[in-house]
Protein backbone atom coordinates (compact mmCIF):
# COMPACT_ATOMS: atom_id res chain seq x y z
CA UNK A 1 0.00 0.00 0.00
CA UNK A 2 2.82 2.38 0.90
CA UNK A 3 4.59 1.64 -2.40
CA UNK A 4 1.42 2.26 -4.39
CA UNK A 5 0.81 5.55 -2.59
CA UNK A 6 4.38 6.64 -3.31
CA UNK A 7 4.09 5.78 -7.01
CA UNK A 8 0.81 7.70 -7.26
CA UNK A 9 2.41 10.72 -5.64
CA UNK A 10 5.37 10.62 -8.02
CA UNK A 11 3.08 10.34 -11.04
CA UNK A 12 0.96 13.26 -9.80
CA UNK A 13 4.04 15.45 -9.47
CA UNK A 14 5.38 14.45 -12.89
CA UNK A 15 2.05 15.19 -14.59
CA UNK A 16 1.77 18.55 -12.80
CA UNK A 17 5.26 19.57 -13.89
CA UNK A 18 4.64 18.46 -17.47
CA UNK A 19 1.40 20.46 -17.56
CA UNK A 20 3.16 23.54 -16.26
CA UNK A 21 6.01 23.25 -18.74
CA UNK A 22 3.67 22.57 -21.64
CA UNK A 23 1.36 25.46 -20.78
CA UNK A 24 4.32 27.84 -20.80
CA UNK A 25 5.30 26.68 -24.27
CA UNK A 26 1.79 26.33 -25.66
CA UNK A 27 1.34 30.09 -26.04
CA UNK A 28 3.62 29.97 -29.05
CA UNK A 29 2.55 26.71 -30.67
CA UNK A 30 -1.24 26.41 -30.27
CA UNK A 31 -1.14 23.95 -27.40
CA UNK A 32 0.74 21.16 -29.17
CA UNK A 33 3.30 20.88 -26.38
CA UNK A 34 0.51 20.47 -23.83
CA UNK A 35 -1.05 17.58 -25.70
CA UNK A 36 2.32 15.91 -26.15
CA UNK A 37 3.22 16.32 -22.50
CA UNK A 38 -0.11 14.94 -21.35
CA UNK A 39 0.15 12.04 -23.77
CA UNK A 40 3.60 11.11 -22.45
CA UNK A 41 2.42 11.49 -18.86
CA UNK A 42 -0.63 9.30 -19.46
CA UNK A 43 1.37 6.48 -21.02
CA UNK A 44 4.06 6.79 -18.34
CA UNK A 45 1.53 6.72 -15.52
CA UNK A 46 -0.23 3.72 -17.03
CA UNK A 47 3.05 1.84 -17.33
CA UNK A 48 3.92 2.56 -13.70
CA UNK A 49 0.55 1.37 -12.44
CA UNK A 50 0.53 -1.67 -14.71
CA UNK A 51 2.94 -3.45 -12.39
CA UNK A 52 0.45 -3.08 -9.52
CA UNK A 53 -2.52 -4.58 -11.36
CA UNK A 54 -3.62 -8.18 -11.00
CA UNK A 55 -5.23 -8.37 -14.41
CA UNK A 56 -4.33 -8.49 -18.05
CA UNK A 57 -2.53 -5.50 -19.53
CA UNK A 58 -4.03 -4.38 -22.85
CA UNK A 59 -2.01 -1.95 -24.96
CA UNK A 60 -4.29 -0.42 -27.58
CA UNK A 61 -4.28 2.33 -30.19
CA UNK A 62 -5.62 5.64 -28.81
CA UNK A 63 -8.46 5.69 -31.34
CA UNK A 64 -9.99 2.64 -29.67
CA UNK A 65 -10.53 4.25 -26.27
CA UNK A 66 -14.29 4.84 -26.15
CA UNK A 67 -15.23 1.53 -27.74
CA UNK A 68 -12.65 -0.55 -25.89
CA UNK A 69 -13.63 1.02 -22.57
CA UNK A 70 -17.17 -0.29 -23.15
CA UNK A 71 -15.95 -3.70 -24.28
CA UNK A 72 -13.73 -3.93 -21.22
CA UNK A 73 -16.64 -2.98 -18.93
CA UNK A 74 -18.74 -5.77 -20.46
CA UNK A 75 -15.88 -8.22 -19.93
CA UNK A 76 -15.57 -7.15 -16.30
CA UNK A 77 -19.30 -7.61 -15.77
CA UNK A 78 -19.12 -11.11 -17.24
CA UNK A 79 -15.90 -12.32 -15.61
CA UNK A 80 -15.25 -10.10 -12.59
CA UNK A 81 -11.81 -9.24 -14.00
CA UNK A 82 -10.86 -5.67 -14.90
CA UNK A 83 -8.24 -5.33 -17.64
CA UNK A 84 -5.68 -2.54 -17.40
CA UNK A 85 -6.07 -0.49 -20.60
CA UNK A 86 -3.09 1.54 -21.82
CA UNK A 87 -3.78 3.83 -24.79
CA UNK A 88 -1.35 5.64 -27.04
CA UNK A 89 0.09 5.81 -30.53
CA UNK A 90 0.71 2.30 -31.85
CA UNK A 91 4.34 3.24 -32.44
CA UNK A 92 4.81 4.31 -28.82
CA UNK A 93 3.12 1.20 -27.46
CA UNK A 94 5.12 -1.17 -29.67
CA UNK A 95 8.37 0.41 -28.55
CA UNK A 96 7.30 0.30 -24.90
CA UNK A 97 6.58 -3.42 -25.25
CA UNK A 98 9.98 -3.86 -26.86
CA UNK A 99 11.54 -2.19 -23.81
CA UNK A 100 9.78 -4.61 -21.46
CA UNK A 101 6.47 -2.93 -20.63
CA UNK A 102 4.13 -5.59 -19.18
CA UNK A 103 1.67 -5.93 -22.06
CA UNK A 104 -0.37 -9.10 -22.45
CA UNK A 105 -2.40 -8.02 -25.49
CA UNK A 106 -1.42 -5.50 -28.18
CA UNK A 107 -3.87 -3.87 -30.61
CA UNK A 108 -2.30 -1.69 -33.29
CA UNK A 109 -4.03 0.81 -35.58
CA UNK A 110 -2.07 -0.45 -38.56
CA UNK A 111 -0.23 -3.49 -39.85
CA UNK A 112 3.19 -1.82 -39.84
CA UNK A 113 3.53 -1.57 -36.08
CA UNK A 114 2.23 -5.09 -35.57
CA UNK A 115 4.81 -6.15 -38.17
CA UNK A 116 7.39 -4.31 -36.05
CA UNK A 117 6.30 -6.25 -32.96
CA UNK A 118 6.42 -9.51 -34.89
CA UNK A 119 9.87 -8.75 -36.36
CA UNK A 120 11.21 -8.12 -32.86
CA UNK A 121 9.67 -11.35 -31.58
CA UNK A 122 7.29 -9.56 -29.20
CA UNK A 123 4.06 -11.37 -30.13
CA UNK A 124 2.77 -14.89 -30.54
CA UNK A 125 2.26 -14.90 -34.30
CA UNK A 126 -0.33 -17.67 -34.01
CA UNK A 127 -2.62 -15.19 -32.26
CA UNK A 128 -2.24 -12.35 -34.75
CA UNK A 129 -5.66 -11.51 -36.13
CA UNK A 130 -7.23 -8.59 -38.01
CA UNK A 131 -9.78 -7.34 -35.51
CA UNK A 132 -11.32 -4.13 -36.89
CA UNK A 133 -11.45 -1.66 -39.76
CA UNK A 134 -11.98 2.11 -39.89
CA UNK A 135 -12.28 5.09 -42.25
CA UNK A 136 -10.22 8.28 -42.55
CA UNK A 137 -11.99 11.65 -42.35
CA UNK A 138 -11.33 15.37 -42.30
CA UNK A 139 -12.86 17.13 -39.31
CA UNK A 140 -13.64 20.73 -38.41
CA UNK A 141 -15.09 22.39 -35.30
CA UNK A 142 -18.81 21.68 -35.02
CA UNK A 143 -19.58 25.36 -35.62
CA UNK A 144 -17.83 25.35 -39.02
CA UNK A 145 -20.20 25.20 -41.98
CA UNK A 146 -19.60 23.53 -45.32
CA UNK A 147 -17.67 20.50 -46.50
CA UNK A 148 -14.23 20.21 -48.07
CA UNK A 149 -13.61 18.78 -51.52
CA UNK A 150 -11.28 15.79 -51.19
CA UNK A 151 -11.18 14.75 -54.82
CA UNK A 152 -7.84 14.38 -56.64
CA UNK A 153 -6.15 17.72 -57.40
CA UNK A 154 -8.64 19.83 -55.48
CA UNK A 155 -7.12 22.81 -53.65
CA UNK A 156 -10.13 23.31 -51.40
CA UNK A 157 -8.42 22.15 -48.21
CA UNK A 158 -5.42 24.45 -48.71
CA UNK A 159 -7.65 27.45 -49.39
CA UNK A 160 -9.83 26.77 -46.37
CA UNK A 161 -6.86 26.27 -44.07
CA UNK A 162 -5.45 29.68 -44.93
CA UNK A 163 -2.86 30.39 -42.27
CA UNK A 164 -4.41 27.79 -39.95
CA UNK A 165 -2.97 24.43 -39.00
CA UNK A 166 -3.97 20.94 -40.14
CA UNK A 167 -3.97 18.71 -37.05
CA UNK A 168 -3.00 15.10 -37.64
CA UNK A 169 -1.00 12.32 -36.08
CA UNK A 170 2.72 12.70 -36.68
CA UNK A 171 3.13 11.44 -40.27
CA UNK A 172 6.56 10.07 -39.38
CA UNK A 173 5.25 7.30 -37.13
CA UNK A 174 1.61 7.64 -35.96
CA UNK A 175 -0.68 5.36 -38.04
CA UNK A 176 -3.41 7.99 -38.53
CA UNK A 177 -0.74 10.43 -39.68
CA UNK A 178 0.77 7.87 -42.05
CA UNK A 179 -2.65 7.15 -43.56
CA UNK A 180 -3.35 10.88 -43.77
CA UNK A 181 -0.08 11.69 -45.52
CA UNK A 182 -0.60 8.83 -47.98
CA UNK A 183 -4.13 10.05 -48.77
CA UNK A 184 -3.02 13.64 -49.28
CA UNK A 185 -0.17 12.51 -51.53
CA UNK A 186 -2.52 10.37 -53.59
CA UNK A 187 -4.89 13.32 -53.98
CA UNK A 188 -2.04 15.68 -54.92
CA UNK A 189 -2.55 17.79 -51.81
CA UNK A 190 0.41 16.99 -49.57
CA UNK A 191 2.77 19.55 -51.09
CA UNK A 192 0.13 22.24 -50.55
CA UNK A 193 -0.47 21.56 -46.86
CA UNK A 194 2.74 19.96 -45.61
CA UNK A 195 3.99 23.20 -44.10
CA UNK A 196 0.72 23.71 -42.22
CA UNK A 197 0.68 20.36 -40.40
CA UNK A 198 0.41 20.37 -36.61
CA UNK A 199 1.83 16.92 -35.83
CA UNK A 200 0.40 15.24 -32.74
CA UNK A 201 1.73 12.27 -30.78
CA UNK A 202 -1.48 10.33 -31.34
CA UNK A 203 -4.78 10.70 -33.15
CA UNK A 204 -6.72 11.72 -30.03
CA UNK A 205 -4.37 14.66 -29.49
CA UNK A 206 -5.05 15.76 -33.07
CA UNK A 207 -8.77 15.43 -32.37
CA UNK A 208 -8.47 17.67 -29.30
CA UNK A 209 -6.66 20.39 -31.24
CA UNK A 210 -9.70 20.71 -33.51
CA UNK A 211 -12.26 20.22 -30.75
CA UNK A 212 -10.72 23.09 -28.79
CA UNK A 213 -10.57 25.35 -31.83
CA UNK A 214 -6.78 25.39 -31.91
CA UNK A 215 -6.74 24.05 -35.49
CA UNK A 216 -9.46 24.67 -38.11
CA UNK A 217 -9.17 21.18 -39.62
CA UNK A 218 -7.76 17.81 -38.69
CA UNK A 219 -7.39 14.27 -40.00
CA UNK A 220 -8.64 11.49 -37.75
CA UNK A 221 -10.49 8.21 -37.95
CA UNK A 222 -14.25 8.22 -38.37
CA UNK A 223 -14.62 6.65 -34.92
CA UNK A 224 -12.71 9.56 -33.34
CA UNK A 225 -15.03 12.06 -35.00
CA UNK A 226 -18.03 10.08 -33.77
CA UNK A 227 -16.71 10.23 -30.20
CA UNK A 228 -16.30 14.02 -30.01
CA UNK A 229 -19.38 16.29 -30.14
CA UNK A 230 -17.29 19.41 -30.63
CA UNK A 231 -16.25 18.40 -34.14
CA UNK A 232 -18.01 17.45 -37.36
CA UNK A 233 -16.93 15.48 -40.40
CA UNK A 234 -16.12 17.89 -43.23
CA UNK A 235 -15.05 15.24 -45.71
CA UNK A 236 -14.23 11.56 -46.06
CA UNK A 237 -11.05 10.46 -47.81
CA UNK A 238 -11.62 8.02 -50.67
CA UNK A 239 -10.92 4.46 -49.53
CA UNK A 240 -8.47 3.97 -52.39
CA UNK A 241 -6.39 7.01 -51.40
CA UNK A 242 -4.63 5.10 -48.62
CA UNK A 243 -3.94 1.56 -47.47
CA UNK A 244 -6.88 -0.23 -45.83
CA UNK A 245 -7.18 0.82 -42.19
CA UNK A 246 -6.90 -2.41 -40.23
CA UNK A 247 -6.45 -2.97 -36.50
CA UNK A 248 -4.55 -6.23 -35.86
CA UNK A 249 -4.52 -7.80 -32.40
CA UNK A 250 -2.09 -10.29 -30.88
CA UNK A 251 -1.10 -11.82 -27.57
CA UNK A 252 2.45 -10.92 -26.58
CA UNK A 253 5.23 -13.44 -26.04
CA UNK A 254 5.58 -12.37 -22.40
CA UNK A 255 1.85 -12.60 -21.66
CA UNK A 256 0.29 -14.39 -18.76
CA UNK A 257 -1.85 -16.56 -21.00
CA UNK A 258 -4.33 -17.39 -18.24
CA UNK A 259 -5.23 -13.68 -18.16
CA UNK A 260 -4.56 -12.71 -21.76
CA UNK A 261 -6.31 -15.46 -23.70
CA UNK A 262 -9.84 -14.99 -22.28
CA UNK A 263 -9.84 -11.26 -23.06
CA UNK A 264 -8.26 -11.84 -26.48
CA UNK A 265 -11.09 -14.26 -27.29
CA UNK A 266 -13.71 -11.91 -25.85
CA UNK A 267 -12.65 -9.18 -28.30
CA UNK A 268 -13.79 -11.43 -31.13
CA UNK A 269 -17.20 -12.37 -29.72
CA UNK A 270 -20.38 -11.13 -31.42
CA UNK A 271 -21.15 -8.96 -28.39
CA UNK A 272 -17.78 -7.21 -28.49
CA UNK A 273 -17.94 -6.82 -32.25
CA UNK A 274 -21.39 -5.26 -31.96
CA UNK A 275 -20.01 -2.71 -29.49
CA UNK A 276 -17.13 -1.83 -31.80
CA UNK A 277 -19.53 -1.40 -34.71
CA UNK A 278 -21.77 0.83 -32.59
CA UNK A 279 -18.82 3.22 -32.28
CA UNK A 280 -18.22 3.18 -36.03
CA UNK A 281 -15.61 0.47 -36.47
CA UNK A 282 -16.06 -1.99 -39.29
CA UNK A 283 -15.01 -5.56 -39.91
CA UNK A 284 -11.62 -5.68 -41.64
Amino acid sequence: MLETTFVKAVVTIVIARLKSHAQNNARNNTGTMLHRALGIATVGASLLFAGHAAAQQVYAAASMKNALDDVSAAYTKETGKTPVLVYGASSTLARQIEKGAPADVFISADQDWMDYAQKHDLIDTNTRHNLLGNALVLIAPASTAGNVDLTPGAADIDAKLGSGKLAMGDPAHVPAGLYGKAALEKLGLWSKVQGKVAAADNVRSALLLVARGEAPYGIVYKTDANAEKRVRIAGTFPADSHAPIVYPVAVTKQANRADADPFYRFLQTPAAQATFQRFGFTRP
